[in-house]
């Protein structure tokens, strides 16, 4: 039987093993009963407790991040991140449309796959997580304090944003690598001409340690390859990050077939503290590029800024500043382990999953132990940085995850299972079937000196017959098992947004007590912001009107307005009283072009809106607020262009 119908034979045989478990009469037996409750009690977190974690897991192609509790699997909030999102007005408002400017102009969409938390000294330290936008090459940073997308930075030079945006040790940098080589810099040249014309690209994006915010450091010109997947040094490796690139024979079609030819494709191994040096001492250069910077103020405005230029360090610029490591062909997950010392790869079309010593890497740069070098990059020995193979550890190893007892797990996507091995030496220790088609996986902390360990989390591809089915799209899903024991055991399958990749877990202690309640309302430097109802007006200047009003329970201020004319620009800044937590107002308006505002207690929200019809039109409040929630509601009159119509409004303090 061909590959891609593994999963389903697991999944029968699956089926097969829980029929010989029933009894006569198809009942579960008392084994069964008993094992189904016991992984129940163990992710029953009782209405009114809290979940152990925080997990983000990355939305794929709905462009979002979504926050789940563990080991409930209960799905707390999606944060806008890459697309616009009409239930909170993200990347419809006038305060964050600009979250979605490029150097293509307007993108409310984008292929969200890595979240990578905050570190300091190799802990993860709950300030911010970053995530990669894959198609339009970006890196965003959401401030956990609010669950909100703070910053988005575009990545020039880049296509398919993909080895990104993992995160160094002490946060210096997030990182990014092109997936898909292009010409660099970008220009008109034949496909034809791949090998001598397109390139690769690996990004540092540095982030400032007290405030978060993202710059673009430098990049390192590369060959041609594509570049997959990133993980940065720690401990000893500390100062090194490390990428996985696949299509070493540099085709340019077919690449199912022609990127396959290679025995071995490369891990590039970087200094990034050697690059610093070598930037410090002005061997970068400017190479033509633009691209977007967008950053909120503390206005709560995002702003976008278009900058030009890009430091680009050349190899023979910077001797020493990268290596290439062979690694079975069409490799995905490069992953270092707790202590640093050792770096695990996947093959997707490989037999064995090597364990490199950073060490022994070391060593082997020390005795020049090179097979030779591709554009002046040095090609390390491969069996003088290895330290062990697994040895048949399934089919189509791609990503591993570390606990805190000194063993990996690797997702297989082809043989549909987890597999549990040593680091110390290479011994398979156990193995899991998922019943889907695995992708990425996540050990809360998997990527830290210190993992929390307990569980493992499947992230999965390709879902069958596992949930009730829904058209022709089965909704996405990850599993959670526990491997606390000697053999892992699965708790729980819960449903996920979009196509899940990687993931990262927190302890909810963390994070949990400085989540932000209110926006201060006194203090609010919007500059549209009302701060007292005896405040809301209704103001024209031109074709242009602005209505600053308030929200609180269960009124809006000015309830009533007149005067509006077809065709007229009509800016709603709604500021929400409140000062409460959890009271949220919307604000929505018949023929409203944007999406609704939902506006949280002290902040301010703008939407626009055009009339293009004569007549009264109500607005509403969306988010139910109070027992009188339906009262919550308002009128504005539009009349003719050129009518004349006096410009009134009725506010409730004023009457």
């Amino acid at each position: 039987m061909s590959a891609p119908f593994v999963p389903a034979r697991r999944a029968l045989a699956g089926l097969l093993l829980a029929s010989v478990a029933l009894g006569a009469c198809g009942k579960p037996t008392t084994t069964q009963a008993g094992m189904a409750g016991d992984a129940a009690s163990r992710v029953y977190v009782a209405p009114g407790q809290y979940d152990e974690f925080y997990a983000f897991l990355s939305g794929g192609f709905s462009g979002q991040l979504a926050v789940y509790g563990l080991p409930s699997g209960r799905l707390l909030r999606v944060i806008p991140v890459f697309a616009q999102d009409g239930e909170k007005g993200y990347g419809y408002s006038q305060e964050t449309k600009a979250m979605l400017e490029t150097s293509y102009g307007f993108v409310p969409w984008d292929d969200a796959h890595h979240p990578s938390l905050s570190m300091t000294d190799g802990l993860h330290d709950g300030r911010w997580i970053f995530i990669n936008g894959n198609n339009t090459p970006r890196i965003a940073r959401i401030d956990l304090t609010k669950m909100e997308t703070e910053e988005i930075i575009e990545i020039p030079n880049a296509a398919g944003n993909h080895a990104s945006p993992f995160t160094t040790q002490n946060t210096e940098y997030v990182v990014g690598a092109t997936r898909f080589s292009v010409p660099t810099p970008q220009r008109d040249v034949p496909i034809s001409t791949y090998k001598e014309t397109f390139d690769g690209l690996i990004s540092f994006v540095k982030v400032d340690s007290a405030s978060g915010a993202l710059s673009l450091a430098f990049q390192i010109h590369m060959p041609g390859f594509d570049y997959d997947l990133a993980r940065p040094g720690k401990g000893p490796s500390h100062g090194w990050a490390f990428f996985t690139s696949y299509n070493t024979e540099q085709a340019s079609t077919l690449k199912e077939r022609n990127a396959s030819q290679n025995d071995k494709d490369y891990i590039a191994a970087v200094n990034w503290k050697r690059a610093e040096e070598c930037v410090a001492q002005g061997k970068a250069k400017t190479m033509p590029a633009t691209y977007v910077h967008t950053l909120r103020g503390e206005d709560g405005v995002a702003r976008a800024d278009t900058r030009s230029g890009a430091p680009v360090l050349e190899v023979a610029d910077c001797p020493g500043v990268v290596y290439y490591l062979p690694t079975p062909k069409s490799p995905h997950g490069v992953d270092v382990n707790p202590s640093g010392e050792f770096m695990a790869a996947g093959g997707k079309l490989a037999t064995v999953i090597p364990v490199f010593s950073f060490a022994k890497f070391q060593a082997a740069i020390q005795a020049k132990d090179f097979t030779g070098d591709v554009r002046g990059i040095p090609v390390v020995k491969y069996e003088s940085a290895l330290s062990c193979e697994v040895q048949q550890p399934g089919l189509g190893p791609l990503h591993n995850e570390f606990d805190d007892a000194g063993n990996a797990y690797t997702s297989m996507f082809v043989s549909s299972e987890i597999v549990k091995w040593s680091v110390k030496d290479c011994q398979v220790l156990d193995r899991i079937p998922t019943y889907y088609s695995i992708g990425h996986l996540l050990v809360p902390g998997g990527d830290t000196r210190k993992p929390y360990g307990k569980y493992v989390i499947a992230l999965n591809k390709i879902t069958k017959d596992r949930y009730l089915p829904t058209g022709p799209e089965l909704t996405q899903s990850a599993q959670l098992i526990d491997i606390t024991g000697a053999k892992m055991q699965l708790l729980l399958d819960f449903p996920t947004i979009g196509e899940p990749h990687y993931a990262q877990a927190i302890q909810a202690s963390l994070i949990k007590d400085r989540q932000v309640r209110t926006y201060d309302l006194a203090t609010s430097r919007n500059p549209d912001a009302v701060k007292s109802e005896k405040d809301a007006r209704v103001e024209r200047r031109g074709r242009e009107v602005h209505v600053y009003g308030t929200m609180i329970r269960s009124h809006f201020a000015p309830d009533n307005i007149e005067g509006i004319e077809v065709g007229d620009s009509v800016y709603f800044h709604m500021t929400n009283l409140e000062q409460d937590w959890d009271v949220p107002h919307g604000f929505a308006i018949t023929g409203q072009q944007d999406a609704e505002l939902l506006v949280m207690p002290g902040a301010t929200r703008t939407s626009l809106w055009v009339p293009q019809k004569v007549g009264v039109f109500p607005f509403y409040c969306t988010d139910f607020c109070s027992a009188l929630h339906q009262e919550m509601q308002g009128y504005i009159r539009v009349s003719p262009k050129g009518s004349g119509v006096k410009l009134t409004y009725n506010n409730p303090s004023q009457s």
